[in-house]
């Protein structure tokens, strides 16, 4: 989620077949080849994208893929050294933010929009000429989001999408891999709406990548390596990767049904499809979302 910029890992390419014993680092990175690809075919729209399993097991052993350019062919597994989470219970809820909550400036959605998502965020703009997103990325989380593994927080202004972002949910782990705004407040609604929303699902952690100035003043925190993956051990301890390709008809868990399930329902149409009030599926309005926020900010 951090990714708001290509970073600049080193160049050197580690061969597939060296994945597990060979890797190259620098005091901020390590990065490695990806080594298994689906083909292209006509379901993927001919694009080579990662094998959603070996994608699911490279999360819960705490690595991620990234390319240098939307345009690149090469994609590489990245490992940080100083890892970004954002506390749960430590999100920071600026008064100017909190009143755009509570007036609903924005219609909040999750899960109805995800492929537009992505594209919006891999899409260049003044403040990022280029992203890290190309085409077996964007084309992999879609998959991983047909499978119930991927999840988007989409921010509306009318009809138009002018915000959100999108990650990985693994048992009580949600991975954010991308935000973006095209209106002021955009992805900082977006962010809030999450940090509440998991932690009415039950979440444990919010594993945010990569430290920025954005993600800093919202609350984030930089955490050794060591310390991440005990927090990211116990989030997804009860995940049966090991069980093979049968944990792709799962999901995501519980966790995230009760997250995302109740703001991705396609209600009759209304000024707002969510009800403006706290209920059996926690918090689902502005107003909502920043009391929530604020007994912990």
């Amino acid at each position: 989620m951090g990714k708001r910029a290509v970073r600049s890992p080193p160049k050197s390419v580690i061969p597939s077949e060296h994945f597990a014993s060979n890797i190259i680092t620098n005091p901020k990175t390590l990065r490695f080849a990806i080594p298994f690809m689906f083909p292209p075919t006509s379901a993927n729209s001919g694009v080579m994208m990662i094998d959603p399993l070996l994608l699911l097991q490279a999360y819960a052993l705490g690595v991620f893929p990234m390319s240098d350019d939307r345009h690149a062919e090469d994609i590489y597994w990245v490992e940080p050294k100083k890892r970004a989470i954002l506390p749960l219970d430590g999100f920071h809820l600026s008064h100017s933010l909190a009143k755009t909550l509570r007036r609903d400036r924005f219609r909040v959605t999750a899960n109805r929009a995800f492929p537009a998502i992505v594209t919006l965020c891999a899409e260049a703009a003044a403040d990022r000429p280029s992203t890290w997103i190309n085409g077996p990325i964007e084309q992999s989380y879609r998959h991983l989001h047909e499978l119930r593994f991927a999840h988007s927080v989409e921010v509306w202004e009318g009809e138009e999408l002018v915000g959100g972002l999108y990650g990985v949910a693994l048992g009580r782990a949600f991975f954010g891999e991308s935000m973006v705004s095209r209106r002021t407040d955009a992805s900082k609604v977006a962010l809030a709406w999450l940090v509440a929303r998991m932690r009415f699902g039950g979440f444990t952690l919010l594993d945010c990548q990569f430290m920025t100035d954005h993600l800093h003043s919202l609350g984030a925190a930089e955490i050794s390596q060591q310390n991440y993956l005990q927090l990211l051990g116990d989030a997804v301890a009860d995940v049966p990767l090991g069980e093979g390709r049968s944990v792709l008809s799962a999901g995501s868990g519980a966790a995230a049904e009760l997250a995302f399930d109740p703001l991705s329902g396609l209600a009759e149409e209304t000024d707002s499809p969510l009800a403006p009030a706290f209920t059996v599926s926690g918090p689902v309005s502005g107003h909502a979302i920043a009391q929530l926020l604020t007994q912990t900010s």
